[in-house]
């Protein structure tokens, strides 16, 4: 009995402490004439994601090329916001300048 409640206690502390999970950045709004790309991603309360800020930097100055402008650079601050009332899943949203 002592060995099944250390494999419940086990699999409850896995499932709580979430898994790392790769997310990739997708455009998800922005503004030519101010030059901001918005990026964002989503994710569940049980995830740990990783993101990869090269290829959201790339993706934001594709974006500002396509704009006319040459580069872009990221602002500090990502925005998280909720998704349902429980906020069971949410969208990490960043935004970037575009620059000439």
């Amino acid at each position: 009995m002592k060995i099944f409640n250390a494999v419940i206690i086990g699999a409850l502390i896995l499932t709580a402490t979430g898994c790392a999970t790769q997310k990739q950045w997708g455009a998800s709004g922005g503004s030519k004439a101010d030059g901001i790309v918005k990026l964002s991603y989503q994710a569940g309360v049980f995830e740990m994601p990783n993101t990869n800020e090269q290829q959201g930097l790339d993706l934001a100055t594709s974006r500002c090329i396509s704009w006319g402008y040459k580069s872009a650079e990221s602002f500090d601050f990502q925005n998280k916001q909720c998704i349902d009332s429980q906020c069971n899943s949410y969208t990490i949203t960043k935004e970037y300048q575009c620059l000439n």
